[in-house]
């Protein structure tokens, strides 16, 4: 999956056996990126922080991707 994938800014390319895998990777390119003081991720990571606000619909959106990582053929 990519970071744009995962709720990020760029298209980079994540590669993990599993979906929590696969999230530890994300987080920790996004706080590279803000380490870099990347503006595309910065942005991306606001939003991210907006909706971690309505756990509802975080849980939500986690179920939506994992899912989405489950689909990808060779990862089932």
């Amino acid at each position: 999956m990519t970071c744009a994938q995962l709720g990020g800014a760029c298209d980079i390319q994540f590669h993990a056996e599993t979906f929590e895998e696969i999230a530890e990777i994300s987080k920790q390119h996004g706080k590279e990126m803000y380490e870099q003081g990347d503006a595309a991720h910065m942005t991306a990571m606001q939003h991210m922080k907006e909706k971690m606000q309505d756990p509802q619909a975080m849980q939500e959106w986690m179920a939506m991707k994992k899912n989405e990582f489950d689909s990808i053929p060779g990862y089932e």
